[in-house]
């Protein structure tokens, strides 16, 4: 098995970042789990990504690119997925 192309930086106590996780998990989708709490250099990171600013969960992408915080909607777009209402 091929390592996770996502890596989904944040906390366990976060909200945004279980739901983050759930819906990837629903998708399928296999990611990285980094907990910032537990780790320095990825709160840093994070901190480098987000103009200074710990915005969790921030995800980053193979392709470099990365979403701060994103929503279900945002999280379907990315990945090309159809939502049902």
């Amino acid at each position: 098995m091929t390592d996770p192309k996502i890596t989904v930086y944040g906390a366990d106590w976060c909200k945004d970042c279980r739901r983050a996780k759930k819906f990837l998990d629903e998708q399928g989708i296999p990611y990285q789990w980094v907990d910032t709490d537990a780790d320095k250099a990825a709160e840093d990171f994070v901190r480098g990504l987000n103009n200074g600013m710990r915005i969790i969960p921030t995800i980053l992408f193979e392709d470099g690119s990365f979403l701060s915080e994103p929503s279900d909607a945002e999280l379907a777009q990315k990945f090309n997925l159809q939502l049902e209402p």
